[in-house]
């Protein structure tokens, strides 16, 4: 037989077992695992998935085999979680067990198990622990960290009062006020809002999001392993996260040039110093790729989820103007015009608490959750979840559980008011997830949030230049992130 024929016999013979292999390890892994549509070897359930749609594909799946099943993303094992009750028995009840984090495969690709967000184990924890004692240091959750948020919300009013009602879009408006709130703890200073470094970080930052949400985007999520290494838009993605590490890195490098340890300036210096007192420690987990992952994750949520969540608000409040005029109305009542909102003025102002968390749960922002992962072999409504197994919980699915919101479709405050229009807690409200490692920074989201909001309507009254009938409220996109639609708008100084 000629050499090219045995190559052939031996390349097919090869390919076989593998097949053959991955049958095999599939069935052995599937009969102990949540129930799910078959899957084909390499590929999973790519055929049942729709990139374009991949919540809506996955909660689809979930309407034939229940709220707890198994979905295979090209050759990752998932373990899919729907609704309220089956996600707060693993993030709550069995809080443990599930509290590891999983892959996200764009930011996975730089930060691999690095930083406070996307760690395990006990790295996880001391970075966790740190973040949370140091952040809470400068002022998070403080009355410190108010007074920085009213500020940068002036420069705000003042950047729209010079757009003269001329419609814009909005989103680096907010973004940068947003950023400037984190950018002051964590690296001690503000940037100026036309400092051009700056915009182009922001843009990096809202490139890489929004790549999470697109077709391509769900494709990398299944197949990193091949994707990584070819052309397309995640080199983009890459190119973007790598410019960001760049930027941390040199704010690091400086930070180190000057460093006092007897007076820490901001959240990197105080990892530093931390660096310098556990340098003996053969097994610290402070050392240099976690200080700049850390960084980076904390600059990177902490700018791109309230601002998004904002942007959504907007538009929401456009396509429903009668919402905008009760919350004047109750800034009018509560506020009035010659102060700046406090946060305290939130306990006097049910109505605009109920649209900001409408507005969250409508927007919908990371709907299948951050990937967790079980830390062991988990007994879980009597199925055998293997250790290392993968697990999204939808966050999206608790968010519109018709268990808890009469209207999940719809945009309705009323959803968080009872019969005597006094605010309501709800449940289902989980959009900075729950369990051991829910949003560390949700108390000042919830701050931003509101401040923020009170602060604009309190002095601007918002115009689309589109009829109110021609709003689309959907989405743009919804993948790993829910982006709201691009549109423009103007403020109206109030008279």
């Amino acid at each position: 037989m000629p050499a090219s024929g045995l190559l052939l016999g031996a390349l097919f013979f090869c390919l076989s077992i593998l097949v053959i292999h991955s049958v095999w390890r599939q069935r052995k892994i599937r009969s102990r695992l949540p129930p799910g549509p078959t899957p084909l070897p390499f590929i999973g359930n790519y055929l049942q998935l729709s990139t374009q749609k991949m919540y809506d594909s996955l909660m689809k799946i979930g309407e034939k085999y229940g709220p707890v099943f198994t979905v295979h993303l090209g050759p990752r094992t998932v373990i899919v979680l729907t609704g309220y009750e089956a996600v707060k028995e693993a993030l709550v009840d069995q809080a443990e067990e599930f509290s590891g984090r999983g892959e996200q495969a764009t930011f996975s690709w730089l930060i691999e198990e690095f930083g406070v967000v996307f760690s395990n184990g006990e790295r996880a924890r001391q970075l966790r622990l740190f973040s949370i004692t140091t952040l809470r240091d400068f002022g998070m959750g403080k009355r410190g960290i108010e007074e920085r948020i009213q500020e940068e919300a002036g420069f705000l009013i003042e950047a729209l009062r010079d757009t003269k009602g001329v419609a814009i879009d909005p989103t680096f408006f907010l973004s940068r006020t947003v950023s400037n709130v984190i950018n002051s703890i964590v690296f001690g200073d503000r940037f100026d809002y036309e400092d051009k470094q700056f915009l182009a970080l922001l843009r990096m930052v809202l490139g890489s999001f929004q790549f999470t949400a697109t077709s391509m985007g769900q494709l990398y999520e299944m197949f990193s392993g091949v994707m990584k290494h070819l052309p397309g838009p995640q080199q983009q993605a890459f190119k973007e996260l790598k410019v960001l590490e760049d930027f941390i890195t040199e704010k690091v490098r400086q930070n180190q040039a000057t460093l006092d340890p007897n007076s820490p300036r901001n959240f990197i210096d105080s990892f530093l110093i931390k660096m310098q007192e556990e340098k003996k420690n053969p097994n610290t987990e402070f050392f240099m790729r976690n200080l700049v992952m850390t960084t980076l994750n904390l600059f990177f949520a902490g700018t791109e989820t309230v601002s998004t969540t904002l942007r959504y608000g907007f538009i929401l409040l456009m396509k429903h103007p009668e919402v905008e005029a009760k919350i004047y109305e109750e800034i009018n009542q509560v506020i009035g015009w010659n102060r700046s909102p406090k946060f305290e003025d939130k306990a006097k102002m049910p109505y605009t608490e109920a649209v900001i968390h409408e507005i969250q749960r409508f927007g919908n922002m990371i709907p299948v959750g951050l990937a967790r992962r079980v830390t062991k072999d988990t007994n879980f409504r009597g199925y055998l979840i293997p250790k290392g197994t993968e697990v999204y919980p939808m966050l999206g699915s608790v968010l519109r559980d018709r268990n808890f919101f009469a209207c999940p479709e719809a945009f309705n405050p009323q959803h968080f008011l009872d019969e005597k229009g006094q605010f309501k807690k709800n449940d289902g409200f989980v959009p900075f997830s729950i369990g051991k490692r829910y949003c560390f920074g949700e108390g000042l989201a919830r701050m931003e949030l509101f401040l923020f909001l009170t602060t604009i309507l309190q002095n601007f009254h918002f115009q689309s230049p589109l009829p109110t009938e021609a709003i689309d409220i959907s989405p743009k996109m919804v993948g790993f992130a829910t982006i709201p639609p691009t549109y423009t708008m103007s403020f109206l100084p109030r008279g």
